[in-house]
């Protein structure tokens, strides 16, 4: 009597075939040795964020991992540049041998300073990854994005800097005189 294997089984079966984890003698897709995970997947890349798929993905749609990783190291800052067009609006800065991603704001009012930093504070916590904010003056507002633990960059930098961008803040912002 054969047994059917429940469609979960099922999806776990073709996600390890996919990924080169699972060989099938007689399936054509099947010339990777079973011992080495395909080019493509994030244990080939020492260094780097862990937890990834192996689908790429903008930076928007990934998660902050945690910043006490082990293997979590600084980015170099080639690696920062092939990043900056996904955050074009930031700024690569290095201040005190460090780099760090930054970017500032011109806001309508104090008070719409403050609501600005809250909508970024709340983001910030639901990824688990906080920058430094400042509101100065009574309308600027900057925000430098860099990885304490690390004493650097990391991609959590990047993801929470695209992230920001994708906020809905037009409504606390000053207008440009071009608008």
């Amino acid at each position: 009597m054969a047994m059917a294997c429940a469609p979960s089984h099922l999806q776990y079966l073709r996600r390890l075939h996919r990924f080169g984890f699972l060989h099938l003698p007689n399936h054509p897709l099947s010339r990777r040795n079973f011992w080495h995970p395909p080019p493509h997947h994030p244990f080939t890349a020492p260094n780097h964020r862990t937890f990834q798929s192996a689908v790429p993905k903008g930076l928007r749609d990934k998660k902050c991992v945690p910043c006490n990783l082990k293997e979590l190291r600084p980015m170099t800052e080639d690696a920062a540049h092939t990043l900056m067009p996904q955050v074009s609006e930031w700024n690569l800065v290095k201040e005190d041998g460090i780099f760090k991603l930054k970017r500032t704001w011109k806001v309508k009012t104090f008070t719409k300073g403050l609501e600005f930093l809250k909508i970024v504070g709340d983001l910030a916590e639901s990824e688990g990854h906080h920058p430094d904010l400042h509101l100065g003056g009574w309308n600027n507002v900057t925000i430098e994005i860099w990885t304490h633990a690390v004493g650097g960059l990391t991609e959590n930098d990047f993801i929470l800097a695209a992230k920001i961008d994708k906020l809905n803040v037009n409504d606390l912002l000053r207008r440009k005189p071009s608008d």
